[in-house]
């Protein structure tokens, strides 16, 4: 079973990222065949139009790959002006729709205060009915207060996140 956890914040030092960081070492404990797609990093291209079209840098294309080759995906978004990141939506540009059915996705969502949570989760959850993947109903919302320092603060939100990786694990598993 493959596994890909996305980061989906473009921002260096992002919150998103460490949500997702820990996402990924819990992920990677349980399912040694994961990979991390971490948008905050250098090197993602703007989608400008089909493949054959376009020439995309290698990082582009291996995310792409990744994702599409992957099983199962856990996605962390921030929420920037009642929604999800642009460069999650960019990163999904380069998905083919037609190579997704029946995978599984788990959704993990950050926020600076309770406000808006269920609104991104239903955009990503739509998302993800275009792509054919059965969505975990299970998303973690999180606030920004519960990390200091570059580290999860609450171990209750750490537990949540793993219970979000287990269970997305355990879902697939039935389909």
């Amino acid at each position: 079973m493959k596994v890909v956890v996305i980061s989906g914040s473009p921002r260096k030092n992002a919150n998103t990222q460490i949500m997702m960081k820990h996402v990924f070492e819990y992920a990677k404990s349980k399912n040694e065949d994961t990979k991390l797609v971490n948008l905050s990093e250098d090197g993602f291209d703007y989608y400008h139009g089909f493949l054959n079209e376009v020439e995309y840098g290698e990082k582009t294309l291996q995310a792409a790959k990744d994702i599409t080759d992957a099983d199962i995906w856990l996605i962390g978004t921030p929420i920037y002006n009642s929604m999800f990141s642009a460069a999650l939506k960019n990163l999904f540009e380069f998905i083919n729709y037609k190579q997704t059915a029946g995978k599984t996705a788990g959704l993990a969502i950050l926020a600076s205060s309770n406000i808006g949570f269920t609104d991104v989760q239903t955009l990503l959850t739509q998302l993800m009915s275009y792509f054919r993947v059965v969505t975990n109903p299970s998303s973690v919302f999180m606030t920004a207060d519960t990390i200091e320092d570059g580290k999860i603060i609450s171990e209750e939100v750490k537990s949540r996140l793993n219970e979000l990786v287990d269970s997305t694990l355990a879902l697939s598993r039935v389909e």
